[in-house]
């Protein structure tokens, strides 16, 4: 029963730090549900599965035929078809992503046929900008935004603004950094947290990214000042970090987006 469950295959994990990791998923004899860049879509592992060696005690107990699900952002494509691609980073004390940090290429998984969510570029008003910000794993939804050719639907500028603790948890760095030396349209900014652990050290920003942006970073790079009418900001990862960045964005007379009321700050909570 649990393996007619498992209907995908684990086709590529590529190491991006010791706490993350990119792991590509490719449905076994059915079709990729269509989706927007931006969503979610669940992954399931039945609690028998292992965990790493060094996970922390489960915090639950779980039925050994359970199926443990849980929701992450897509980053691949939404014009590829072929697999879905994720980035995830390991609580070592977690249900799903120990164990999922413990699957070998080839292994089977269990990926919803279904995707959800809003928190995509489908609001965005033709010609405005675009500042995506995120910590962590939350640039996932963005690079599949960027995949899926979001600087070629009539938008003005469009910037990534991403934070982490190290150069090396800084996932997609060398494809956003590609992608700015390409497009002139394209801003990448980067800041880490802990220059002193670096081997090689670090030349970039330092800043945590609200201080950043309460710099007049974007005005600077950019030329002129974000605005409610000319740009939209998406924020992605740290609770402290969403929240703090929508406080300040509150006082410059950016309004937070949902159905009943359309804003130009979306935010993805963790």
């Amino acid at each position: 029963m649990e393996d007619k469950k498992l209907n995908s295959v684990v086709t590529q994990i590529m190491q991006v730090s010791p706490m993350m990791k990119i792991v590509r998923v490719k449905p076994d004899s059915w079709e990729l549900p269509q989706f927007t860049a931006g969503q979610f879509i669940s992954l399931g592992l039945p609690a028998s599965a292992s965990r790493i060696a060094d996970s922390a005690p489960e915090e639950k107990e779980y039925k050994p035929g359970k199926i443990i699900r849980r929701m992450y952002s897509i980053a691949s494509s939404s014009v590829l078809k072929e697999y879905i691609e994720f980035y995830i980073t390991i609580v070592h004390s977690g249900a799903l992503t120990p164990r999922i940090f413990n699957l070998q290429i080839g292994d089977r998984i269990e990926m919803g046929k279904k995707t959800a969510g809003m928190f995509t570029l489908d609001e965005v008003p033709k010609g405005n900008n675009i500042v995506l910000v995120a910590t962590g794993t939350g640039v996932a939804p963005y690079i599949s935004m960027i995949r899926s050719n979001a600087l070629q639907k009539g938008i003005g500028k469009l910037a990534v603004i991403h934070g982490a603790a190290n150069s090396w948890d800084l996932g997609y760095s060398s494809e956003l950094t590609l992608i700015e030396s390409m497009s002139e349209k394209f801003t990448y900014l980067p800041t880490i947290l802990m220059p002193e652990k670096e081997p090689a050290g670090w030349h970039g920003d330092t800043r945590f990214i609200q201080d950043i942006w309460k710099d007049g970073a974007m005005e600077k790079m950019w030329g002129f000042k974000p605005t409610p009418d000319n740009t939209h900001i998406f924020l992605c990862g740290n609770p402290g970090m969403t929240s703090a960045m929508l406080e300040i964005l509150n006082e410059d007379g950016f309004v937070e987006h949902s159905r009943k009321i359309p804003g130009q700050v979306h935010i993805e909570s963790w």
